[in-house]
């Protein structure tokens, strides 16, 4: 039996947009970041899917809200730290603006 979340197309725009940034702390970001900017990208970016996903199961309408307000925050979080990861040159500004699209759009969702 599927759980709901399984069903919202914002989850799986989600999920699709972790993916994007796990390999993009993999593939982009120096061994310096390791252990700073690159967990903290991948936290935030987990905590949009997840937030999603536990707010949409057996919960009212306004706690589920609550939920997708969190996720938009971690959204947020997420932009941010591609400012900082194009402000350090770790990222070009194609790739920039590319995954700044793709959070603004899920967020409008």
């Amino acid at each position: 039996m599927p759980f709901k979340f399984e069903s919202l197309n914002v989850w799986h725009d989600a999920m699709d947009l972790n993916d994007k940034i796990h390999l993009l702390t993999k593939q982009h970001f120096p061994k310096d970041e390791q252990f700073v900017l690159s967990p903290q990208r991948r936290r935030a970016s987990d905590s949009i899917v997840l937030n999603i996903a536990e707010g949409s199961t057996g919960q009212s309408n306004a706690t589920f809200k609550n939920f997708l307000n969190y996720s938009l925050r971690s959204g947020i979080e997420v932009v941010s730290c591609l400012f900082l990861a194009r402000r350090r040159n770790y990222i070009d500004k194609d790739l920039f603006k590319s995954l700044y699209n793709q959070i603004e759009i899920l967020s409008k969702k």
